[in-house]
């Protein structure tokens, strides 16, 4: 991490109770919580100057001290998880806080520092991440969140639904350069972050339950950067054994560039 004098500390909300995945970020990942698995990440990041979890539950913060981790307790019913990370902004000093979601793996740290260096340049409120979506992943998919965006990067909408359509595509299937995951992480400045907090819940957000619509609902633009790097997520109990997997595969892979003498950052 960082200790430089430009401070990003990364908050991670991890709510016990969810209604589609009780539990989620306690669940066993190859022998870790998948809570361990983001920090970790986190940690990695030569960008950011600290990192702690956010939680209400006792057991999440129990998990999070038991691997030596950074935890606050911050009791309350907040609307979203961004929301208990403005709580958590009031609470530390700090010039930055990037959001990043319990159940979104980085599989390399510079998936942050993809969104933290070019935002630390550009003098935005708020900055998030885009991915080419692949065309072989599901663009109908509600649990994967689709973003637009302008010529200068600005994002025109998030939506779970197929954006941007295309009337002449028969198959209705994903085309690489044009269609785009939106990653589960968000940079603010910390006037910007109180300022998101304070304001009601907007409709199209409550409509598609995606927090960041509320900002560009009440007029805060949002600049979304592209990332090449991977992350996984878990958004139901079926997502594990894949996830599971999926971050075997990678740790193998790491482990086996490192020992044949290839520099290979988490």
């Amino acid at each position: 991490m960082n200790k430089g004098s430009r401070s990003v500390t990364v908050v991670i909300p991890a709510r016990y109770g969810s209604s589609r995945f009780p539990g989620k970020p306690l669940v066993e990942l190859n022998g870790k919580p998948m809570i361990q698995h983001v920090y970790e990440r986190a940690v990695d990041c030569r960008s950011v100057s600290s990192v702690l979890v956010a939680t209400d539950d006792e057991r999440i913060k129990q998990a999070v001290e038991a691997f030596g981790g950074r935890v606050v307790l911050v009791a309350g019913d907040y609307r979203t998880g961004t929301d208990r990370v403005a709580a958590v902004a009031r609470m530390f000093a700090g010039e930055y806080f990037l959001d990043l979601q319990g159940d979104e793996i980085p599989l390399n740290s510079g998936l942050l520092t993809d969104l933290i260096e070019p935002f630390l340049e550009s003098g935005v409120g708020i900055g998030t991440l885009k991915r080419v979506m692949d065309p072989r992943e599901d663009l109908h998919n509600s649990a994967v969140v689709k973003v637009v965006t302008d010529v200068r990067g600005d994002a025109l909408y998030f939506s779970r639904a197929p954006i941007p359509f295309v009337r002449d595509d028969s198959e209705q299937q994903a085309i690489a350069g044009l269609h785009y995951i939106h990653l589960g992480l968000y940079l603010y400045t910390k006037e910007t972050l109180l300022r998101f907090a304070a304001l009601p819940t907007s409709r199209l957000e409550d409509a598609e339950k995606l927090e960041q619509l509320r900002a560009l609902d009440h007029g805060i633009p949002i600049r979304v950067w592209e990332t090449k790097h991977a992350s996984l997520r878990v958004d139901r109990p079926e997502d594990v054994p894949d996830v599971a997997e999926r971050l075997q595969q990678y740790e193998v892979v790491r482990r086996e560039l490192q020992n044949s003498g290839v520099f290979f950052k988490r």
